[in-house]
Formats: C-alpha cells, structure tokens, sequence
C-alpha cells in the first residue's frame, strides 16, 4: 500500500501529500457559545475496523482527555437509528466518520450520516472524515468495492425505498467526502494518523474561549464587520486593525467575540486584556510579554526587561501565523513593546488593538480603523429589556417609558445594562421618578448615567465599598478586599454582592475584583466633586498631583480616610511622616516607590489596609501603631527583620512581604493568632521560619515559593 496522509479534497482527483500529515484544519470553525454533552461522535463500521484503528482512535481521543460517544454496530437493533444515537450526534461538538470499504452496507451507518450532516450544515457541527483503505473518491462517487457494498445495501429495499432512500445517501456521501479528512493506507502508520487526528480534534476544542455576554445583543453584525475588514487584504500580509471608541461602547467584548470565532483559524492566539491597566504595574511591561509569549507558545519564559522581550518576539513569533488582541491600549511604549514591528509577526498574523484614545492609531501604526458604532434603538430596546424584563422586549405597560429611556441612554451599551439593572422589578411610578431625574443630566456625560445606580444603593456602607473599591482595590482579589473592608465595618460580603448585582462591580474567574473605567471615573468624580478645589478635604486621595501636593505641603485633613501615591521605582522622592499628622480617619494607605522619614507615630492608628512597594528600612519602626491592621502587604522591601520589637496584632489576617531579598528570618506567628494569608514568595535570604508557623490553626494560603533557605 501507499504512504497515509490527511487531504483536502478540493476537486475529483485524490491528492495525497505527506506535506498534510498535521493539517490544522484553518478552515473549521466551532461555535464559540457551544455547550455540548460529548466532544466527539465516533461513526464506524465494526466489522472493518474495531480489531485495530478505530478502537486505538477511541482510546487515544479518551486518553487526551476528550469526551467521546462511540456507537457499538455489534449491537442488534431494528431498521433504524434510536433516539439516543440521535441525541449523542446532536449532543457532540465534533463527529468523526470513519469510512470503510463496507460502511455503505450498514443502513444504520448510513442514517447515522445523514444526522451527522444535518448538524453540520444547521448547528455548525465540525465533520472529520477518515477513509480507512481507499480514497475520498471512491465515498463521493460510490466506486470501487465501497460502491458495490453500498448497492449491495440498495438491492434490499423495494423501488419506491430505495429511490427514498438513495437520494439522501447520496447526498450525504457526497457532502461528507469533500470535507478535509484523513486518508489512511498504510496500517503501519495508524499510529501516526491517530496522532495527528487526536492533535486537531483537541486544537478544535480549545476550551479557552472568552466570556463575551449572556446576551450578546448585536455582537454578531460588528463581529462580521470587523471579519470583512481583516478579510479584506491579502492573506499572506500581516494586518494591524485597530478598534476606536468612546469608553463603555463595547470595543473589549466585539474583541471577544472575534477572538473566539476567528483565533482556531490560526497557529497561536493571544487576548492581553487591559493592557493600560497593566502596563502601570512595577512588572507590567514584562509581565504582559510573557502572557504573549505562554500563549503563543505554551511555555514559560522569563522576560527581563522590555528590550529583551522585543528581540524575543523578533526571533520566534515570525514562524507562527496568530492572532494577537492587545486590549485598552492608551500608550505607544505599549504598542512598540508589544507590537512594534510588523517584521515579527508571520504571515498572514492578525493583530486588533482596542483604544479610547485615536492618536494611538495615526499614521502607519495600523493599516484599518474601525469606528465603534453606538446601539441602534432596536439594538438598544432588546439589550435594555434583558437588564430590565430579563426578556427579549418591554412588558407591555413599560414600553413607551423603556423607549425614553432608551433613547436617553445614547446607544451606550454599558448605560443600558446598568439602568435597566437599577430598573429590574421597579414601579412604573417608580421609573418615570428615575426618567424625571435623568432628564436633568446631559446625554453626554456618562458620569452622570452611571452615578444614577451609585445613588440607588441601599446604604453609606454598600456607597463606601464602592468608592473604596474604585480608588484602591480593582484586580485585588475579592476575599482579601472583603477582610479589608469587614475590618472598616462596611459588611463587605453583602455589599460587594449588592454591587454585583447591580453591576457596578463584577468578578472575574480568578475571583479578582473588576471594574470598567467608566464606573471607576464615575466613583472617583462623586468624590472630587465635593469639594473639587480643595484635595486635601476628599474622602479619598488617588489623583498624583493632589497627593503630592498634601504630602509636601502638609495640608492634609481628618477627612482623608484612603491615599495612594504610585512613583517610578528608581524615584528617590521623600516625603516627612508629619504629612500625616491630621489623617486621624485614614484607613487605607498605598504607597510604591515612595519612602518616608520621621517617627512613625503621625501614621494614623485607624489603618486597615498598608501596602507599600519598596519599603526601605530593614524593620518596621517600633513607633508606628499597628493593631488595627488587618492586611499588610510590603512587596520589594528592604526589611531584614520584620520587627524587632513585636506588638500582638489580633487584626491581622493577611501579611505578604514577596520579593523581599534581604529577609533572613520570618516574624514569631505568635503574636498574629489570626493570621489566614502568608505571602513570602522570592525571598532567597530567608533562612529562619519560626516554629510557632504550626500554631497559626487559621492559616488558609502560605507561599514560600523560591524562597531559598
């Protein structure tokens, strides 16, 4: 016999090439919403392959890890297929058609065929042909000994079936040959075509589709708009596309949803998230390189600085076609970082970058522009009556007044969703009050929209979780934020899940805390507001200018309840612990790249919550009050020994001092009783774990990882 390969069969003529031997199967697509009982349907003739290939096929797809329904022939049964085995067909993501010189004599087979191509052309069902000992055209055109078993099989029905009969066989034979597939002819290399068959159909169920919506009103038409454009050039150029849009329009989830439907049809893909929010992180430049690089790639590298990152990316990503999304971009050291040369990219690669900001995309930085589009109304009305019916449209006594609003919305998909949620089970008197309200707010400020569901919350407590959130704690994550908060009084449980609720606040897979830009601004701008001239009375201070300016002139006051100052790590800015003096009420202090001197003192005796990147003493002044912290966090930091003179901290539940290289020996856990979070990861000095570490009988997480003793 000839050598194996897989094929395309494009044409009459079998063509078979070993250069195919791990075709990847561009051209199939799996639905991204797609939720299905089995993985794969495993269609076959026992009689011809059970002894060897299809039951190797089968244990080989069960040891990847796939979910298979294999159909048993040797089991008697009548003239047709049962309802199970139509059930298994529709309830599998993938079918896989092993023909054989005696397929065609198996009605059952046959009719299993007919089911499998119906769900390929209504559901989108992926169909792998295998032609086991013969090739594709004896299957399309019924020659050779598979045609004769399949006369054989039409000899047996009278004329008025067989005409019934034939006719959707045929079809389906047909059809089903002319799908790429695998040819096997030399059973000495089964191995290898099972191989490579296991390959595609576990690169075809990549289960690392992103979440786009529950509903995902007019995603679809932008999707295909945007398909159009990175259609629209050659295959073989590389094809920057840029996304451009007010915030809250919808650019991350269309990226989604493209990612989801487009990134099979490429050799590697890769959806960096939040690039902008990222990229201000002390590693976040690296950090984002190596995400690109593990997705790509499926390893783990170690990117030390920047310009590394970039040659990396110029030797390696060239020979791999992807699809690369850089999401929420607003800088070009990001683009150059990440992107900065086409030359990199193989051909054919398709890169999308999403931005609030154009400038980002002039000149030759990307060859397209897609502008957003706002909702149209009926767009608009659907994706508001899912927030506020939780259906399709309006109730019928709501529907001129969700047309109003709607209209007031703007076509801001985020406006929608957030007011039809403040809306969910509300009076008609009620809503005409809300639309009364919103009239009196310009269309264009989304600050204002937004602010309308801040002002519908229940309670101060549930308002503060939300500005404290918005200024301090999005991608924290959300048990660490509720013991901060619990240790403020704010009963975080309840109220971070009245935030959920109401869609000011979601979290995501990795249980961080998550937030859209629009909603923090709206946060942050309920705080400015109050007294818009004079920093030094906000409840909280985030803003750079404005903290500098209270910690160097000292003017801060008993209203200042949070702060954070965020320098370049090589700054060497001090500031006097005086500064302090009067934030009596501070709770929550975050400082990176900044140092202080003076006696410790002035810091406030309230702190709940200290985090300070590059703390430069070598221990924690004895002077500074800290019984009423709850999470200290000093990452980078220059300590040797924590405390030299310990105070009993009963608050304290969550200590991380990573990536602290000079520290030599671990604090006595008995005077932290209530200690549930040990983060010691990267300190290669320590040396020293005191044994009082088996009495913390409330510890949940301790990560000592390269630490090396």
């Amino acid at each position: 016999m000839s050598s194996r390969s897989p094929f395309s069969s494009d044409d009459d003529d079998d063509v078979v090439n070993d250069d195919f031997l791990n075709f990847p199967f561009f051209g199939l697509d799996i639905p991204a919403r797609i939720s299905r009982k089995y993985d794969v349907f495993l269609s076959f003739r026992g009689e011809d392959t059970r002894a060897s290939f299809t039951s190797h096929l089968y244990a080989s797809l069960q040891n990847a890890g796939i979910i298979v329904f294999k159909d048993d022939h040797s089991i008697q049964r009548g003239d047709h297929i049962s309802k199970s085995l139509l059930r298994g067909i529709e309830d599998s993501v993938i079918s896989i058609i092993v023909f054989s010189k005696n397929y065609a004599d198996s009605p059952w087979c046959l009719q299993e065929l007919v089911q499998i191509m119906e769900c390929h052309r209504t559901i989108g069902q992926v169909v792998l042909p295998v032609f086991y000992d013969m090739y594709p055209s004896e299957v399309r055109r019924q020659t050779g000994e598979f045609g004769k078993a399949f006369q054989s099989l039409l000899n047996r029905f009278s004329a008025a079936e067989e005409l019934y009969m034939e006719q959707g066989w045929r079809s389906a034979l047909h059809e089903a040959a002319g799908l790429s597939g695998f040819v096997v002819l030399n059973f000495r290399d089964e191995c290898e075509i099972v191989k490579s068959i296991v390959a595609n159909v576990t690169r075809l169920l990549d289960k690392t589709d992103l979440f786009i919506a529950d509903n995902p009103v007019g995603v679809e038409s932008r999707v295909q708009d945007m398909i159009q454009l990175l259609d629209s050039q050659q295959s073989n150029d590389v094809l920057l596309l840029g996304m451009w849009g007010m915030g809250g329009i919808g650019k991350t989830t269309i990226a989604k949803a493209i990612y989801n439907k487009i990134g099979r049809n490429f050799e590697g893909r890769s959806f960096l998230a939040n690039v902008r929010e990222v990229w201000e992180q002390v590693t976040g430049p690296t950090y984002l390189q190596e995400r690109l690089m593990h997705d790509i790639f499926k390893e783990t590298t170690k990117i030390q600085s920047i310009e590394l990152g970039k040659y990396m990316f110029n030797e390696r990503l060239c020979h791999k076609k992807i699809l690369l999304i850089l999401d929420d971009v607003n800088k070009l050291d990001q683009l150059n970082a990440l992107c900065g040369n086409r030359k990199w990219f193989a051909p054919g690669s398709r890169i999308i970058i999403t931005t609030r900001d154009k400038h980002i995309l002039r000149g030759n930085r990307v060859d397209k522009i897609y502008m957003m589009k706002e909702m149209d109304e009926g767009e608009s009305l659907e994706l508001f009556s899912w927030h506020a019916f939780k259906q399709t449209s309006p109730k019928e006594d709501f529907s001129e007044i969700s047309r109003n609003v709607v209209k007031y919305s703007g076509g801001l998909p985020l406006a929608l969703e957030v007011l039809g949620s403040y809306l969910f089970d509300r009076e008609v008197l009620e809503w005409n009050c809300v639309l009364e309200k919103l009239k009196r707010i310009p269309n264009d400020q989304v600050y204002k929209k937004l602010k309308i569901s801040y002002d519908g919350l229940n309670d101060d407590t549930e308002k503060e979780i939300f500005l404290d959130i918005a200024c301090f704690f999005i991608g924290m994550d959300r048990h660490d934020v509720i013991h901060i908060l619990n240790g403020c009084g704010l009963f975080a449980e309840i109220g971070i899940r009245i935030l959920v609720e109401r869609s000011l606040v979601t979290v995501d897979d990795k249980n961080k805390l998550v937030m859209h830009d629009l909603l923090r601004d709206m946060g942050r701008e309920i705080i400015r507001e109050k007294s818009p001239k004079k920093p030094e009375e906000h409840s909280r201070l985030w803003f750079h200018e404005d903290v500098l300016d209270v910690l160097s002139e000292h003017t801060g006051t008993i209203d200042v309840e949070g702060l954070i100052l965020k320098l370049p790590s090589f700054s060497t800015q001090c500031f006097s612990t005086k500064a302090f003096e009067n934030m009596k009420k501070l709770r929550l202090l975050q400082l990176s790249g900044a140092q202080l001197e003076g006696d410790f003192k002035y810091l406030s005796r309230n702190l709940r919550w200290l985090y300070w990147n590059g703390f430069s003493l070598t221990c924690i002044p004895s002077n500074f009050y800290q019984r009423n912290l709850i999470s200290l966090e000093l990452e980078n930091s220059n300590v040797k020994l924590v405390w030299k003179e310990m105070q009993r901290m009963e608050k304290l539940k969550i200590l991380n001092l990573s990536h602290s290289y000079h520290l030599r020996q671990t604090p006595d856990f008995s005077y932290l009783p209530n200690l549930e979070k040990l983060v010691l990861k990267d300190c290669p000095r320590l040396s020293e774990v005191s044994h009082s570490i088996g009495h913390l009988n409330k510890v949940l997480l301790i990560n000592l990882k390269d630490c090396i003793p």
